[in-house]
């Protein structure tokens, strides 16, 4: 299995975001071959700002590891990094985070800041991007020129 495969499983995390308004953002954690974490942007529904699909999926992979130490695991998710999540990507010692789309108003991943590979830091994320760019993108786009024709910001 490789990173499209994946990638189409955080896309479906993304999707299912949509079913109470958030913004689609998908996020999956794997290790040794399986799914051990799983996220989705839940702001809205838990009226949390930290409920990112990110840090869903990296608390679940601690839980199912039984430590706070992401080792041997890689996040995929649809949506570059902001730097929240990228901060808690260090702070578990994620190796490698794969991700579909930058985000140009917030992303700490490489495109604004690359928080991930500061030099100063302690510990560096491996980045790799573009993976399912397209269908992220679409998928983003979409939410938002509905909520644009709702009248909504």
């Amino acid at each position: 299995m490789d990173d499209h495969f994946w990638m189409q499983a955080a896309l479906e995390e993304a999707q299912k975001a949509l079913d109470h308004e958030d913004v689609p953002v998908g996020a999956v954690a794997v290790k040794d071959g399986q799914i051990i974490g799983r996220g989705r942007n839940q702001r809205e529904l838990d009226q949390d700002p930290t409920a990112h699909a990110e840090m869903i999926a990296i608390r679940q992979a601690a839980d199912f590891i039984g430590h706070w130490r992401l080792e041997g695991v890689t996040l995929y998710c649809t949506l570059e990094p902001c730097p929240m999540c990228a901060g808690a990507m260090i702070l578990a010692r994620l190796p490698v985070l794969v991700y579909a789309t930058t985000d140009p108003k917030g992303g700490a991943g490489g495109s604004i800041m690359n928080l991930l590979e500061h030099p100063a830091l302690n510990h560096r994320v491996e980045v790799r991007s573009g993976i399912c760019h397209q269908e992220a993108t679409d998928l983003l786009r979409a939410f938002f020129a509905k909520l644009r024709t709702e009248g909504q910001k």
